[in-house]
């Protein structure tokens, strides 16, 4: 059958593409997609042309092979429905709601080992945000918060209020959050931040000495996707404080000014991305219980309501130019699929 996918053809250049699908061989399922979630992050800086283009796309996922260099099929939070199975053994699949990271087609084919069956009482809207839940339980493994701690993140988009989704229940002495959005600030406070500030304000420094106390935060969060964040965020924390950079830059280049009090406040940055984990952790932990567990508090968190835009597939180009353009006025924006 013919498949609608979606390629990123060139810097800001999407294109929907026909692509012929083999059946599913034994061991896989087809899978006919209802919506696919848009990264505001990593997604974005592949649309725009600021991904390297000889990096592996992703090392650890079968469904994107490859390097970032155009043309290339991209995205990781598809939702749709098994609808056909290479074994009549495997029968039980069909009509099942599955996630699965995969870009973004109106119909894909993968093993089923790759499928991840959506919990019942999950609705679609909520499993598509499963990817970045995953990385928000990722961003508490590598920050590793304790208790009375005071909490600095910069970055509101979906994986920031996510991870402050998560922290928000914890017994912290504040959590302190900061972007430049009035939509991302107001559904931070909503979702228990302590406050939410706006960076271009004039008061700005002195907003967040009085938020975080003199002594600053003891462990800062750099969400925001923004180079210039860093530098804020390192001025932020405190002595011995901790600083967990989870913002993928590309090829954008980041300038820190390290010549002050930066060495003698022996302050650490942490490096966290979700694909693998901390070699810390692996003695507990694997991917199979990070992802369970990203289940459980999906359905607790149900951020579904953080969709501000749907988009059928065809229409892919408007969604980015929104997203690049007006970042302002989106949180979520999910592609779907007629006929499917």
């Amino acid at each position: 059958m013919n498949a609608r996918a979606l390629t990123f053809t060139g810097p800001r250049k999407v294109e929907v593409r026909a692509r012929v699908l083999p059946p599913p061989a034994p061991g896989q399922a087809r899978v006919a997609v209802r919506l696919s979630g848009i990264s505001s992050g990593s997604e974005l800086l592949v649309y725009r042309g600021q991904a390297p283009a000889d990096l592996a796309a992703d090392e650890t996922l079968a469904s994107l092979p490859g390097t970032l260099a155009f043309p290339l099929a991209y995205g990781y939070a598809a939702v749709g429905v098994v609808d056909d199975v290479g074994t009549s053994g495997d029968d039980h699949w069909i009509g099942r709601r599955v996630f699965a990271f995969q870009p973004h087609a109106s119909h894909f084919v993968a093993d089923l080992a790759d499928l991840h069956p959506i919990p019942d009482g999950v609705a679609d809207d909520d499993a598509v945000f499963l990817a970045n839940t995953e990385t928000a339980v990722s961003l508490l493994h590598d920050g590793a918060p304790l208790a009375g701690e005071r909490i600095a993140m910069w970055g509101q988009g979906i994986i920031g209020l996510l991870t402050a989704s998560l922290l928000a229940r914890l017994p912290l002495e504040r959590l302190v959050t900061i972007d430049r959005y009035a939509m991302r600030r107001q559904a931070s406070l909503a979702l228990g931040a302590s406050a939410a500030l706006d960076p271009a304000r004039s008061d700005y420094s002195e907003t967040l000495r009085a938020a975080l106390g003199e002594d600053g935060s003891d462990l800062t969060y750099e969400l925001s996707g923004n180079p210039a964040a860093l530098d804020a965020a390192l001025e932020s924390t405190g002595y011995s404080g901790r600083v967990v950079l989870g913002s993928w830059y590309g090829t954008r280049p980041v300038s820190l000014d390290l010549g002050g009090a930066f060495h003698r406040s022996r302050i650490r940055i942490l490096a966290s991305q979700v694909s693998r984990l901390d070699p810390a952790l692996t003695g507990r932990w694997t991917q199979a219980r990070r992802l369970a567990f990203a289940w459980e508090w999906l359905a607790r968190l149900q951020p579904s309501g953080w969709i501000t835009h749907r988009f059928e597939l065809e229409r892919a180009a408007e969604a980015y130019a929104l997203l690049d353009n007006h970042p302002d006025q989106t949180l979520q924006v999910v592609l779907t699929y007629a006929g499917t």
